[in-house]
C-alpha cells in the first residue's frame, strides 16, 4: 500500500472490521475524483464508513438524510431577499461540502435525484441563473436500500453513469460479527477518529494518481473488455466510452493506493466489476450483471 495511505487505512480499518476490499476499492474512487453509490441492506455500516471516511481525510463533511417530500433547494440552496440590502442573497445549501453523504438516496423522488446531477459532473450548481462553482475536492457517497424496499425508487440510468463505482458492504465476517456484538455500536467510536489528511492533501493525491502511466497494452486490454459489453445478447446496452474512462481512471488510482506508478492487468481487473456492472442491464436474467462481469475476465485475454 500507498505508505502516504497508511494511518488513513489504519483507522477506518479499526472502525470498520473485516472489510478490507471495501475499505480500499472506497478509497480508490475518492483518489480517482469519482463519485460512490454504497448499496446494501440497511444496518451493515454503510453511513458509518462514510462518516468515518470524511473524518480521516480531513473533508469538509455533510450528511444529508434523503426522503420523499425533499425539495432540490433542501440540498442546493436558496436565494432569499433581505430587505437592508434590496437584494437577495443566497444561502448555499448541504451540497456546498467537500464531501456529501446523500443517505438513502433513492428514497428521494427523481426530480431531487436529478438536481445533484449537475452537481456530480460538473462540480457546480445553477440557481437562478447563477453557476456556483463547489468546493475542491467534491466527492458524493451515496447510500441506497435494495429497490424492493418500501418507499424507494430506481435511480434513473444517467444518474447511476454518474457513480465511478458501486460497492456492497455485505454482511460481516463471524468473527467481526462477534467482536461487533461484544463491543457495541462502532459508531461510538467516531468521536475518537483523528484527521490524518486534508483537502490539499487530497487534492495532491488525486493529481499524482492521474499521472500514474497506462501502457497502449493496458488501455487495449481495457477497450476488449468494453467491446465485450457490447456483444448481443449480453445486455440490453453495452457500456459508453465515459464507462471505459472510468475503469482507466479507477485502475489508475488503484496502483497508485498500492504503491505503483503505472497499471497492471491486475488493477484493470481489481476495478472492473465495481465501476462497470451499475450501468448494465441484463437480457439474460438467470445472470446478474456482475457474474457476466466476472466472467469476461476468464476469457477475455490480457493480451
Amino acid at each position: 500500500m500507498n505508505v502516504q495511505l497508511t494511518p488513513v487505512f489504519k483507522q477506518l480499518n479499526a472502525l470498520i472490521l473485516g472489510k478490507e476490499t471495501v475499505m480500499l476499492r472506497l478509497l480508490s474512487c475518492v483518489i480517482a475524483r469519482g463519485h460512490v453509490l454504497l448499496e446494501d441492506v440497511p444496518g451493515v455500516g454503510k453511513t458509518t464508513l462514510a462518516h468515518a471516511l470524511a473524518v480521516v481525510l480531513g473533508l469538509p463533511y455533510r450528511r444529508v438524510q434523503f426522503t420523499n417530500d425533499m425539495l432540490p433547494a433542501d440540498l442546493l440552496g436558496v436565494s432569499v431577499f433581505q430587505p437592508t440590502k434590496g437584494a437577495f442573497v443566497f444561502h448555499p445549501g448541504p451540497v456546498f461540502h467537500s464531501f456529501l453523504l446523500a443517505d438513502e438516496i433513492n428514497r428521494a423522488s427523481p426530480k431531487l435525484q436529478s438536481a445533484l446531477l449537475e452537481a456530480m459532473e460538473e462540480k457546480q450548481v445553477s440557481i437562478d441563473g447563477k453557476t456556483y462553482a463547489l468546493p475542491k475536492p467534491f466527492l458524493v457517497v451515496a447510500t441506497q436500500n435494495p429497490v424492493e424496499q418500501l418507499g424507494t425508487y430506481a435511480l434513473p440510468e444517467s444518474q447511476l453513469d454518474r457513480f465511478m463505482m458501486r460497492l456492497s458492504m455485505g454482511y460481516p465476517t463471524p468473527a467481526a460479527e462477534k467482536i461487533l456484538y461484544g463491543q457495541g455500536d462502532r459508531r461510538r467510536y467516531l468521536p475518537k477518529l483523528k484527521a490524518v489528511a486534508s483537502a490539499e492533501q487530497v487534492l495532491q493525491w488525486q493529481q499524482e494518481a492521474a499521472a500514474v502511466l497506462v501502457s497502449e497494452a493496458a488501455v487495449d486490454y481495457v477497450y476488449r473488455l468494453v467491446e465485450a459489453t457490447r456483444v448481443p445478447g449480453r445486455f440490453v446496452t453495452g457500456l459508453s466510452p465515459r464507462a471505459g474512462l472510468a475503469v482507466v481512471s479507477a485502475a489508475k488510482a488503484w496502483a497508485w493506493v498500492h504503491g505503483r506508478n503505472h497499471v497492471l492487468p491486475e488493477d484493470i481487473k481489481a476495478v472492473w466489476v465495481a465501476v462497470a456492472a451499475h450501468r448494465l442491464q441484463t437480457i439474460q436474467t438467470q445472470a446478474s450483471a456482475a457474474q457476466l462481469l466476472t466472467e469476461m475476465l476468464d476469457y477475455v485475454a490480457v493480451v
